[in-house]
């Protein structure tokens, strides 16, 4: 095998099979090369993919060390995506009645919200998550792919217990719009204690919810390692129950009878 056709087959390999740790010898192996030779492609393929923002290779050292792809995306890639993103959700189609902002023909659409986790991943891998954590329902998708871009699991916090899932833990939150009392619960086997996690979620208003499943991680043990969310609303003027939050969009204005929305990308 040619050079140029090992590196493709190398960054397939390595693309197919993110945030595995793969040794040198498997490589070597597989193509039938010596390791110096697969440690001189590693290389070249970590400087490409550097230059193209699209993550990074860790490399492990010792003897059950190996080589690690970690997907990411460049911060400007990142940037012009949101704006897109922002403008698409602008439009005054986006408007339903009542004053809300259909949102789920996006977050169930799995080109926009694998570039999301991306997103995501990008912005709080250096924090080492080993769990993220969402609420049901639609921010579900955000964190299964935030999760598969991180190589960690994804724990789905409920507003019921199910006897599928066994003994649980249940908390009551206040939320913080309605200022209605409501429940959440987790299986107890869905996180194990004292994991470092990373909370996801679509949107924002008071934070009410955001705040439950903090409380809730606490039950568990976990350390909160950050919070990400699509979008915060920009016109909730009373105070969030929740300060520390990373939000990728931001609702800024939305009227009814006319049906203006606008939504802005925030500095990522």
């Amino acid at each position: 095998m040619k050079k140029t056709e090992r590196i493709l087959c190398l960054t397939e390999i390595l693309l197919s099979r993110p945030n595995e740790l793969l040794p040198l010898g498997f490589f070597a192996e597989h193509f039938e090369t010596a390791k110096s030779t697969i440690s001189e492609d590693l290389a070249v393929i970590k400087e490409t993919l550097q230059l193209t923002g699209r993550g990074t290779l860790e490399t492990v050292p010792g003897a059950a060390g190996g080589v690690k792809y970690l997907p990411g995306i460049g911060k400007e890639e990142a940037q012009n995506f949101l704006e897109k993103l922002a403008a698409t959700l602008s439009t005054e189609d986006r408007m339903l009645p009542g004053g809300f902002l259909y949102m789920a023909d996006l977050l169930y659409d799995p080109a926009v919200v694998r570039t999301l986790g991306l997103i995501f991943a990008s912005i709080f891998r250096a924090k080492n998550p080993e769990a993220v954590v969402t609420i049901e329902t639609k921010g579900i998708p955000l964190a299964l792919m935030t999760a598969d871009s991180l190589g960690v699991p994804t724990v789905i916090v409920r507003h019921g217990s199910k006897v599928t899932e066994g003994s649980s833990v249940s908390i009551n939150y206040i939320s913080g719009s309605s200022k209605r009392i409501q429940t959440m619960t987790l299986a107890r086997r869905a996180l194990a204690s004292g994991k470092k996690v990373l909370i996801i979620d679509d949107f924002i208003k008071a934070g009410g919810t955001a705040k439950g499943i903090i409380s809730l991680m606490k039950e568990f043990e976990a350390e909160v390692v950050g919070l990400g969310i699509l979008m915060e609303d920009a016109l909730w003027h009373t105070g969030r129950l929740v300060e520390d939050y990373l939000a990728l969009l931001q609702l800024a204005e939305i009227d009814p009878e006319s049906g203006k929305t606008i939504v802005k990308a925030n500095k990522i």
